[in-house]
């Protein structure tokens, strides 16, 4: 009998994505699996079918071969197979299904890796935009120098007795007959005959060890950098987790940082605002001068490009945005209180002319009150 398309087989387009194509046979295999049709041939058949299908097409390799050269590039003597046509049994197919819900670790027992490490490291803005060196201090869980992170030692393991060397026990949850690592050997299918006097038998001790950490020039907050390896050691010789700096920029006394750009606020003096002028602004590469034009009003920004971060993706040089306010002087001798007072007054008659926005809002105010009196 002629083998149905392995993509009719899932219900599944020819240019399926693996999350979809995975989804699809999860819903076959919980419909047809043995467990819960334990008399039904044909269901049986059904889910034999669709595991066919599901192992080849989620193996890059294999689907490939199979979308140029159909069934003969997969069937017999292209590969290894069991006597029921698919790769595996029932509780390897189960296993890899619903592992992460049960805790099923997949057939052949892998060592644990060990946990990855997080630390978080406090930077100045100026460190952070040019980047910096710092040595950082880890409390960690190292390799034991006694017994190379064996946990053994003279070296020596054993086959697991629990479960024959397979890092897996069966499992019955309900109708559901699983895998499930196994609790001897954590998964790895040996256990240690005379176990390392200075570790205990884990292959790893606790430490604290010195690195150095480079932070590239443009990071920001939540920005992180990955050290692999250097996380902590693995069980009985596994490989080790890694660690992330997670960067964290202090608030700056001057700057305050939107992505690539910086903004500042700059106080002027009120007459520097009427009359223009040239102010001193400070930047992250040194002072530069800003020309403040006449009649300049607070709250205007004034933008200086390429002044700002360059960043660590793009690379692209973000700009310098300073918002000018102006500052109202404070205390005034007498003289200079009467200079105002002359001021004022040389320009009171004419008060729309010099100050267009307080007469309009003034004449804002008058209709409102026009309006809530009429």
């Amino acid at each position: 009998m002629a083998k149905r398309d392995y993509y009719e087989v899932l219900g599944v387009q020819r240019n399926v994505e693996k999350p979809e194509l995975k989804k699809a046979y999860r819903k076959l295999a919980m419909k047809y699996h043995p467990d819960r049709n334990p008399d039904d041939a044909d269901a049986q058949e059904h889910f034999k079918e669709a595991q066919e299908a599901y192992d080849i097409l989620k193996n890059d390799k294999k689907r490939a071969a199979y979308d140029q050269f159909g069934h003969a590039a997969v069937g017999p003597g292209a590969g290894a197979r069991g006597p029921s046509g698919f790769e595996g049994d029932v509780g390897d197919i189960f296993g890899d299904i619903f592992g992460d819900i049960f805790g099923g670790r997949g057939r052949g027992g892998r060592q644990q890796r060990g946990s990855d490490l997080r630390f978080s490291m406090e930077l100045d803005l100026e460190d952070a935009v040019t980047g910096i060196a710092r040595e950082i201090r880890i409390p960690t869980l190292g390799q034991c120098d006694n017994c190379n992170g064996s946990g053994a030692e003279d070296g020596e393991k054993i086959s697991c007795t629990t479960c024959s060397g397979v890092g897996q026990v069966r499992m019955q949850q309900g109708i559901f007959s699983v895998q499930q690592t196994c609790p001897a050997c954590k998964g790895v299918g040996q256990t240690i005959k005379n176990p390392c006097g200075n570790c205990q038998g884990q292959g790893r001790i606790r430490e604290t060890k010195t690195l150095s950490v480079k932070i590239p020039a443009g990071v920001d907050s939540g920005d992180r950098i990955r050290l692999a390896g250097e996380g902590e050691a693995g069980m009985a010789g596994a490989p080790a987790g890694d660690l992330y700096v997670e960067v964290r920029v202090k608030p700056h006394r001057l700057f305050e940082r939107d992505g690539d750009d910086l903004y500042c606020k700059v106080p002027i003096h009120f007459t520097t605002a009427a009359l223009g002028g040239e102010l001193e602004i400070p930047t992250l590469n040194g002072q530069v001068k800003l020309k403040v034009p006449s009649e300049t009003q607070t709250g205007r920004m004034f933008r200086l490009r390429g002044k700002g971060v360059k960043s660590v993706r793009s690379h692209r040089q973000g700009d310098l945005m300073c918002k000018v306010t102006i500052e109202t002087p404070v205390r005034l001798s007498r003289d200079q209180k009467e200079l105002l007072k002359q001021f004022q007054g040389s320009y009171e008659s004419s008060n729309t002319e010099h100050n267009p926005k307080s007469s309009s809002w003034l004449d804002g105010v008058r209709e409102f009150f026009d309006r809530m009196t009429s």
